[in-house]
């Protein structure tokens, strides 16, 4: 037996219980470090997001203003408008010299306020307003009054053109004109000029370093470093945990013995110890000007300066402008859907004040549950006050805008309106499990953008003559393209679906098919019937149409869907609409991905949009009982904005090439960021490349429809389909009125929602001859009974064999009695009770609405109940 054969022993083999030990230990071994690792790996990514968040967090203000000026009053002035600024509280007086209005920046004689607390008549007396928050997500209101110009931290600049205030707003610590640093020379000449027991008091306040001559404790590189002087001269260095009583005292016996703001500027330059406080401070400048018979009103988001341990989460510049007391008698007026007045004093202190988003919801920010989604469609606000009344328009930063008012008799004695912006938008991080507590993540950085409002002043408390204000905005902003229409007929749009999704059983597997609702043959069928049916004007949005249906596929090659009737059946059926006179419009929507996956060339780490937390914007559907997000619908992507607009340009690219026009889905109506760090895009750049888009689409004269109607995006639109006509029916609100509609009828051709998919087609048909709005349906060639166990519910009632007749009995008669109206402005609008209105257009022409159930002797007309009336 060789060596090498000795030394080699038998395996000995494991019985089977031991086996079993043994993988009984590897598994359970394996169920505790695998959970730890987890909770590892979750716990050190909290801790580098709030470590990389705090090394960021370098104190960033680069001064604390202080005003040095007296208390002579600031003006400026041009041939309409005078604006008188007191100094001491930076407030201001507005004079319109048309009409000797007086507006004023603030709510007046607040200190005879019996509602309001000292923290209230604070915010009132504040020309601006903010919040800021911390990692926890605990917001802190702060205002320019109470925390400014109350303590002189702010500065006033003036020219003959505009008036910028510079506030240093926060917890400020007071400086005391008192030295910092002295050399000896001069600590003997100031401290000389004392008497004995000012020069005992002050030598306790101060320390004495001599290079030549320093203690044990005193640590010598330090010194040298933070007192470079020291190394050529004794020094004497004011000790900083010195009471503020004691500072007070210093500061009056070093002014009587001539020590000045420059000598105190000088002593602070021999300190390079860091003087920076670690409490929120604010430095936020505000710039007024005056143009023409406007006031402009601009805060620069780029000279805002902040601890980024606080960031800024919102901010509002004259929350209480033209604020109203209790003896007023007017309205606010708020942009809920066409526009919605609120009375003075209306005793609905027990509701929950106005608050709607500008353009709804920013879809680069995630949430966990819907309530209520707040939106507004246009950018201006007002207020009326006897026979006068003015209009605030949001313009630059408005992507970022909400437009909040209340009621006299909450938390004060005033009727107010404003616009708040959202500025370090942010997102929670799920720690489920690991922490309590919530964390947050804030957006970074401020854009390089300006925050604008722009204030107009009407001679006249009449909202319609608000509303033509408004209108004389919008043409002097959009030039040309707010020109009067020559429609001849009511416009009609129609949307028809062309497929939905529909799971079916292929080979036994559950495989996503197109469900043809409506063939290119079907629509081009339908399309001829109703021309043939009297129906004129006639836009048509053919949705559902390519890659897979209603839930297209992200549009990166466009492809018809072959059971429709695929290309060559398309490009028939646009042919054979242009032989019928209507515009065909070929839906796509170009912000989201809807079903899509890498065989469509959808990937989502590589092509969705990030929200804040860097996770990918993924939506989620919300249910209608429990807000929260629906556990078993599919969620969709939001895509990177530069993706976004390849997909609508293939979109176009698509529609113009085949003699199509293009239909918008979500932009023009949706307004996202996208928080890619790498290439982060805001919302307000967002609404600028639309905006963009929009003008080269018209200026090129490709047809071209949006949804909701966006004030940037309806001005340049062939046609706006589904305006929110009425809104929400907030409680707060007293009445509803056409403001938007009397700004722009004529000039826009838009619709309401479908009449025979809204819920009530008859309020819907009403809501229409009020607003003066065009009329729109939706419809499918198949029985309503195709769309049961399907996700389309909602397309209930639009097979149009069953609305075919009373479609074209609706429209007719419209047409005949209203369909001149369409190519003049509206001049006037009056609600004669809570049921019954009349609309003014500029022939004189009158439609009477009636949305009660008794009929109504309006002026000697007599209407119908549920019916409308047209007198010319």
């Amino acid at each position: 037996m060789s060596k090498d054969t000795a030394k080699t022993k038998p395996k000995k083999e494991l019985t089977e219980k031991q086996v079993e030990r043994r993988n009984a230990v590897k598994q359970a071994l394996k169920d505790i470090l695998v959970p730890l690792a987890f909770i590892g790996v979750v716990a050190l990514a909290i801790f580098l997001i709030i470590f990389f968040q705090k090394t960021d967090n370098d104190a960033s203000i680069s001064e604390i203003h202080e005003y040095t000026g007296d208390e002579t009053e600031i003006i400026l002035e041009n041939d309409a408008l005078k604006l008188t600024m007191d100094p001491v509280t930076t407030q201001f007086s507005l004079l319109v010299k048309q009409t000797g209005k007086v507006w004023y920046s603030n709510a007046q004689d607040t200190e005879k306020d019996s509602i309001a607390l000292g923290a209230e008549k604070d915010r009132l007396n504040s020309t601006i307003a903010l919040t800021y928050s911390d990692a926890s997500g605990v917001d802190t209101a702060i205002n320019s009054y109470a925390h400014s110009t109350k303590n002189k931290n702010y500065e006033i600049e003036s020219d003959a053109s505009s008036i910028t205030v510079r506030y240093s707003i926060g917890d400020i610590e007071k400086d005391y004109i008192i030295p910092a640093v002295m050399t000896k020379e001069v600590y003997d000449r100031f401290v000389g000029a004392m008497s004995a027991s000012e020069k005992e008091l002050v030598s306790q306040y101060y320390k004495k370093y001599d290079i030549d001559n320093l203690s044990k404790k005193d640590d010598k590189d330090a010194l040298l470093a933070r007192y470079p002087i020291m190394s050529k001269e004794v020094i004497y260095a004011f000790r900083s945990e010195t009471k503020e009583t004691q500072r007070k005292k210093l500061e009056g016996y070093f002014g009587a013995a001539g020590f000045t703001y420059d000598d105190y500027l000088e002593s602070k330059s021999l300190d390079n110890a860091e003087k920076t406080s670690d409490k929120p401070v604010f430095n936020v400048t505000i710039r007024y000007r005056l143009e023409g018979d406007e006031l402009v009103v601009e805060v620069p988001l780029s000279e805002i300066e902040h601890r980024k341990d606080y960031p800024l989460y919102s901010l509002s510049p004259l929350p209480y402008f033209g604020a109203t007391g209790t003896d007023a008698e007017g309205f606010l007026f708020v942009p809920e859907g066409s526009g919605a007045l609120i009375r003075f004093n209306n005793n609905k202190t027990s509701l929950n004040g106005y608050y709607a988003n500008l353009y709804g919801w920013d879809y680069g920010i995630s949430r966990k549950d819907l309530v209520h989604d707040t939106r507004v469609f246009y950018n201006t606000f007002g207020l009326s006050e006897g026979d006068d009344s003015f209009l605030c328009i949001l313009e630059g930063g408005r992507a970022y805008a909400a437009v909040r008012a209340d009621v006299a008799g909450k938390t004060n004695s005033y009727n107010y309106i404003d616009a708040t912006y959202t500025m370090l938008a942010r997102e929670q991080y799920d720690v489920t499990g690991l922490s309590q507590g919530e964390v947050y993540s804030y957006l970074w950085e401020l854009p390089d953008e300006t925050v604008s409002q722009r204030y107009r002043f009407i001679a006249s408390g009449d909202y319609t003559d608000m509303a033509k204000s408004y209108a004389s905005y919008l043409k002097d902003t959009y030039g040309e393209v707010m020109s009067l229409r020559d429609d001849t007929d009511a416009p009609v749009a129609i949307e028809i679906v062309g497929a939905i999704d529909k799971v079916k059983q292929i080979l036994g597997v559950p495989v996503s098919r197109p469900l043809p609702l409506t063939t290119y043959a079907e629509a081009g069928t339908i399309i001829s019937d109703l021309s043939e049916g009297g129906l004129k004007n006639l836009s048509v949005r053919l949705t559902g149409w390519c890659n897979g249906g209603l839930k297209q596929k992200i549009l990166k090659h466009i492809r018809p869907i072959r059971s429709l009737g695929g290309a060559g059946g398309l490009k028939k059926l646009i042919a054979g609409a242009g032989s019928a006179n209507a515009t065909l419009y070929l839906d796509g929507a170009t912000m989201y991905e809807y079903d899509s996956n890498i065989f469509n060339g959808f990937f989502s780490f590589r092509d969705a949009a990030r929200f804040i937390t860097k996770e990918r914007a993924e939506q989620h559907q919300f249910s209608h009982i429990t807000y929260a997000s629906r556990e078993f619908a599919e969620s969709y992507y939001l895509l990177h904005a530069d993706l976004a607009d390849r997909m609508a340009d293939n979109l176009q690219t698509y529609a113009v090439k085949n003699g199509a026009g293009v239909s918008f889905a979500d932009i023009g109506k949706d307004l996202a960021a996208d928080y890619y760090r790498k290439n982060m895009r805001s919302r307000q750049v967002a609404l600028e490349d639309q905006m963009q888009r929009f003008k080269a689409l018209q200026e090129n004269r490709t047809p071209f429809l949006t949804q909701m109607g966006n004030e940037y995006a309806a001005l340049y639109s062939d046609i706006v389909m589904g305006m929110d006509l009425k809104g929400s029916e907030y409680t707060i609100l007293d009445a509803y009125i056409p403001f938007y509609e009397l700004a722009i009828h004529g000039y826009v051709d838009y619709t309401g929602d479908p009449i025979n998919l809204c819920g009530n087609a008859e309020e819907e048909l009403l809501l229409c001859a009020r607003y003066g709005a065009g009329l729109s349906y939706a419809f499918m060639k198949a029985d309503a009974f195709v769309t049961q166990k399907t996700m389309y519910s909602e397309l209930y009632g639009a097979s149009y064999d069953s609305w075919r007749e009373r479609a074209i009995a609706t429209y007719n008669r419209y047409n005949k009695e209203m369909g001149h109206v369409f190519r003049m402005e509206m001049t006037d609008y009056d609600n004669l009770s809570d049921e019954v209105s009349v609309t003014v257009y500029e022939d004189g022409t009158k439609v009477y609405v009636n949305t009660g159930f008794n009929d109504y002797d309006a002026e000697g007309v007599l209407v119908p109940a549920r019916d409308y009336v047209v007198v010319r």
